[in-house]
């Protein structure tokens, strides 16, 4: 995914159940000479919290003091916390929580583009991906609940659409995509699990994998798109 000289790739939420595996993943590929993991749980040079600008920012500080990333994964997210669960109804809807989904998973995300695409090669292939969700296409949404996550979900899509679009600028190779890595067995996804159909809830060893399959595969045009584990465009 690099080109010649020293690489790095950066992984952000590398404390949770995909961001680890991705993390993992990466270093056991040993595609590039160094992976960066941040996670609001670690320390140091490694602490980034996605509500702290000022952590992000000392993160993208850290990173640039070596190779430039050539690729960057958002894998962080927020559907359920404590006893507050995903909306089924107008009744349930609550400001607080509703800004507190936007900022984990909308905001967030942004503001790492804000100070990681700087740092990113200008030349060359380069891939910034966040993870989204299906969920998140309004097209595709024939359900309803959910509201705060489908919303939030929605506008880190329109977000990625805008920061693909101005990076292209930047550099004219440069992939700035969402990812929809399926369900997947982590401690978000496990209240969920008992509607999900057989053989289609992922451990996050294979969804890593299955991920970075798909960013192998990204071609430039497809910079700003979703884009499913199985590496099939989602309609917005």
């Amino acid at each position: 995914m690099s080109g010649g000289g020293k690489s790095a790739a950066v992984i952000i939420g590398a404390s949770g159940g995909i961001g680890g595996a991705l993390e993992a993943a990466l270093i056991d590929e040993g595609l590039f000479d160094v992976v960066h993991g941040f996670a609001r749980s670690r320390h140091g040079d490694y602490h980034l919290d996605l509500g702290d600008e000022a952590s992000i920012a000392a993160a993208a500080a850290h990173v640039a003091q070596g190779p430039a990333p050539s690729l960057v994964i958002v894998a962080t997210g927020l559907l359920h916390r404590g006893d507050q669960q995903p909306e089924k109804a107008l009744s349930d809807l609550d400001p607080d929580w509703l800004a507190q989904l936007y900022a984990v998973n909308a905001i967030g995300p942004t503001i790492v583009a804000k100070h990681f695409l700087p740092i990113m090669p200008k030349v060359g292939r380069t891939v910034f991906a966040a993870l989204s969700a299906r969920v998140g296409s309004i097209s595709d949404n024939r359900l309803g609940g959910w509201h705060g996550y489908r919303a939030s979900k929605a506008a880190l899509n329109m977000l990625v659409r805008n920061l693909a679009i101005e990076e292209r600028r930047r550099n004219d190779r440069a992939i700035v995509v969402t990812l929809h890595p399926g369900t997947v067995d982590t401690a978000s996804s496990r209240p969920f699990q008992g509607n999900v159909p057989k053989g289609q809830l992922s451990d996050p060893e294979r969804a890593a994998l299955q991920l970075l399959d798909v960013i192998e595969g990204l071609k430039v045009p497809d910079s700003g798109n979703l884009f499913d584990f199985q590496g099939e465009e989602v309609p917005f």
